[in-house]
């Protein structure tokens, strides 16, 4: 009898399975973390925003005081959306796994809800998912002209690069950040995807001394600098490429907001598809732009 045959033995030594499962490494999303994030007990939340318009005129001491204008409120809704999977296990499979395989998949579908969301929070067009900031219309002209739920984009300056021979791509971004009022410069952030990061990571100053415009973190955890201000990490950005948006710079807790319904909810169900154990999760959370001044994107395109 011998270890390597099984019929003669083999089968009294058992393999060793680990106590967990492991899982290969997700993209992450920034967006929950950046954005403003509301709870809410409706299936509507709605937030007032004023585009201005105060109304302040200067006069003479002896002037008539005609009725100025008035600030001008938005309602901006922001309806809840329904995420759900539906998961069939056996129940011999539960009962004689070797590891707890009810609470990994709880951890697999609750990842794959963070995805689903993170992605919708991007490029979502807003159809049973919230709507991403990439789905809203986009002009070049400034705040006081631009219609309020616009976003302001930068031109690269060139077709399908951030940067060729005879423009310098850092010239944009430079654009972009004064493009931002001040107010919303104070907590600023870029957002890309790591593969326009590499494509940034090597944009240098003209000039006789060239420089490259990103610094790396001093510290561990704390993200690089382009700027002056973080860059902050989101794989649902797009990639580099014509009349596509890849960097996004700006407040975002200003300018986009989450509103949670209902944080995940599991319903084991062990009656309706026997032998079949069904996890049954549902969440329900939306999403949109806020204020659409507060973000500006960079446009890969001549003008």
């Amino acid at each position: 009898m011998s270890v390597d045959n099984d019929p003669n033995g083999g089968y009294t030594v058992p393999p060793e399975i680990g106590s967990i499962i492991l899982s290969t490494q997700r993209d992450m999303s920034a967006m929950r973390r950046l954005a403003t994030v509301r709870q809410t007990n409706s299936d509507v939340y709605e937030q007032l925003m004023s585009v201005g318009g105060g109304g302040a005129v200067w006069v003479g001491e002896r002037e008539a005081r005609p009725e100025t204008s008035h600030a001008t409120l938005v309602a901006l809704s922001f309806p809840s959306m329904e995420a759900y999977a539906n998961v069939a296990v056996t129940q011999k499979l539960l009962d004689d796994n070797a590891v707890d395989i009810g609470a990994f998949l709880e951890q697999e579908i609750a990842q794959d809800f963070t995805d689903a969301e993170g992605a919708a929070f991007i490029n979502g067009d807003g159809v049973n998912k919230p709507r991403g900031i990439l789905s809203y219309p986009t002009a070049s002209t400034d705040d006081a002209t631009r219609p309020f739920g616009t976003l302001q984009y930068v031109a690269t300056g060139v077709a399908a690069a951030l940067s060729d021979a005879t423009r310098n791509g850092g010239d944009a971004l430079i654009d972009m950040v004064y493009k931002l009022k001040a107010g919303y410069r104070r907590n600023a952030r870029w957002l890309m995807n790591s593969t326009t990061a590499g494509a940034v990571r090597k944009l240098k100053t003209t000039g006789d001394t060239e420089n490259y415009l990103w610094r790396d973190s001093l510290a561990d955890g704390q993200p690089p600098m382009l700027l002056g201000y973080p860059v902050e990490f989101d794989e649902s950005m797009p990639d580099v490429g014509s009349d596509k948006f890849p960097i996004a710079f700006g407040d975002f807790a200003r300018g986009y907001l989450i509103a949670d319904r209902i944080g995940m909810r599991i319903l084991r169900d062990q009656f309706t598809n026997k032998p079949h154990v069904m996890f049954y999760v549902t969440k329900r959370v939306g999403g949109g732009l806020l204020d659409s001044n507060a973000i500006k994107l960079l446009k890969v395109a001549a003008s």
